[in-house]
């Protein structure tokens, strides 16, 4: 296996614990390189692929406001990606650590961005993750 974020590159431990990338396992080696034991994988590093995942979705639909494409634009799709982002930063900010400053900033930052997204901006506190972040101001 190659040493990168998603292998270990150990081969002898059991597959019982297995994550399988995209694609599946098939015979060939491109597919054994997706391959990573969960078990292996700190909960921190679980969480905060996550909310990167997340924010990088969000961005992408909230358009040209937060560096994404107009084509892509889609705001009630961004609005289900903050709200899972915000809940997800909510319940895991204790265990974050030296990770969770910067994750609060890159989500502030989409929520101020999906207001200036917005032709019709909502109300302080009912922006979209403001129920789980409390109102957000720029």
């Amino acid at each position: 296996m190659n040493d990168n974020s998603y292998s270990t590159g150990d081969t002898s431990s059991d597959d019982a614990n297995v994550h399988v990338a995209p694609g599946g396992v098939g015979g060939d080696d491109a597919n054994q390189d997706n391959v990573r034991e969960l078990a292996t994988i700190p909960a921190v590093e679980v969480t905060t692929r996550a909310a990167i995942m997340l924010m990088s979705a969000a961005a992408e639909k909230i358009g040209p406001d937060a560096g994404g494409d107009e084509e892509f634009k889609d705001l009630p799709d961004a609005r289900a990606l903050i709200n899972a982002l915000a809940g997800l930063v909510s319940a895991a900010a204790p265990d974050l650590g030296l990770h969770r400053k910067p994750i609060q900033d890159g989500l502030k930052a989409l929520q101020l961005a999906f207001r200036e997204a917005s032709s019709y901006p909502d109300a302080p506190g009912e922006g979209p993750g403001e129920k789980y972040t409390g109102p957000v101001k720029g």
